[in-house]
């Protein structure tokens, strides 16, 4: 199958899954090799912003949309907060290869953007093969290598794949936060004006386990004041804040590892009465907090295509995601009710804790670039915080 596709000239970047299967072809970025679980996304657009967001830590980005690289790479377009989740991705796969920047906003071009963060590209390789293997096998641990001499040791490289221990188990948000507390104050970006700044009366604290940017900006544009914590911060250190509302961030890795530290805070904050938005990772914290469970996914959900319903307006909404862990939501208990379920699968999408401001969803709803269904989310949250008094500390 994929040993066959070999294109011209000679590889120089490989990637070798744990069970045995090469794909060879053309490399670009970053020079050495790298081990991860291999995923698709779908998206047509944002290759940069999929690049930055810290929820693909450890995972090398395999990009179904065949043309790469015509916007090129701009500081503007970055969604990690941190130096660390800047190079969150390990690996970025592509069909064809990446074309030089045609965009008035560019600032580099996509292969050095890649070579200056460490990130590994592979190029010219049947991405239509490498997605119909992980929807038929699962995502797989992988290791993706790029050496101009093309002198690559194949079988070291499997074994490599195979004797990693993935995702499962493993609290990777820790690794992708700052270690200390920042106000942010920028807004979503308006044409022609670019990113003004905001201000709110309402102060929210977002727990940071790898949270994007647009994030922060969608909570300042619905006119929230917001300060970020690391994701280890107590419930003790949230309250001393004095917080309005508090949101649980996007991040990569295991909920139930993260879970270990993360959901003794989240349960005091909900015992408080505080408001809470959940996103992505936070959503499954939330949900484990509440007594459910998650499970790993076969293929997860990556791209800004998806159709989700959503019941508190029987709407659907086309939504980004981004996210190989789901709620089981055969666990949700009495007290929680599902909000969102995604239309291709039936998987939960998000919850609400019944009687309280508290609700958390799957999906990303600043989902930068696009598509924007989902925004109102932020107004729902804010409209929350602005009619709940400040729970005591």
């Amino acid at each position: 199958m994929s040993d066959d596709y070999i294109p011209d000239p000679a590889p120089t970047a490989v990637l070798v899954l744990a069970s045995g299967e090469v794909f060879r072809g053309t490399g670009i970025g970053a020079v050495g090799e790298a081990v991860g679980e291999v995923c698709f996304n779908t998206a047509m657009t944002g290759y940069q912003e999929i690049l930055t967001d810290p929820s693909y830590a450890a995972q090398i980005v395999t990009f179904t949309f065949p043309h790469i690289g015509n916007t090129g790479t701009t500081e503007e377009d970055e969604e990690a907060t941190t130096n660390a989740a800047r190079t969150a991705a390990r690996g970025a796969i592509f069909r064809a290869s990446v074309t030089p920047a045609a965009s008035w906003r560019s600032e580099s071009e996509l292969g050095d953007w890649l070579a200056a963060r460490g990130i590994i590209g592979l190029s010219g390789i049947d991405t239509r093969a490498l997605t119909g293997h992980i929807r038929d096998h699962g995502m797989p641990n992988g290791v993706i290598a790029h050496d101009p001499k093309g002198a690559f040791d194949i079988d070291a490289l499997a074994e490599r794949a195979r004797s990693w221990n993935g995702l499962v188990g493993a609290d990777l948000a820790k690794d992708m936060v700052a270690k200390d507390n920042f106000d942010w104050t920028q807004a979503r970006w308006q044409w022609p004006d670019g990113h003004a700044d905001g201000t709110g009366t309402k102060r929210v604290v977002l727990v940071d386990y790898g949270v994007k940017r647009n994030i922060l900006r969608n909570l300042v544009s619905s006119g929230l004041a917001v300060t970020v914590v690391p994701g280890t911060a107590s419930a003790q250190d949230i309250f001393a804040l004095g917080p309005d509302g508090v949101v649980l961030s996007n991040g990569p890795g295991d909920p139930a590892a993260t879970g270990a530290y993360a959901i003794p805070v989240i349960r005091d904050l909900i015992d408080a009465g505080m408001p809470m938005l959940g996103i992505c990772l936070g959503h499954q914290l939330l949900a484990l907090a509440l007594g459910a469970k998650t499970i790993k996914m076969d293929q997860g959900h990556h791209g800004a295509n998806h159709p989700v319903m959503d019941h508190t307006t029987d709407k659907v909404e086309i939504v980004s995601m981004n996210h190989g862990f789901a709620v089981d939501r055969a666990s949700l208990p009495d007290t929680v009710e599902q909000t969102h379920v995604s239309l291709f699968d039936g998987t939960n999408c998000g919850i609400r804790l019944k009687g309280k401001p508290v609700f958390s969803v799957q999906h990303h709803p600043e989902a930068s670039p696009g598509p924007q269904d989902s925004l109102y989310l932020f107004d729902r949250f804010a409209d929350a915080v602005e009619a709940t008094t400040r729970p005591a500390s």
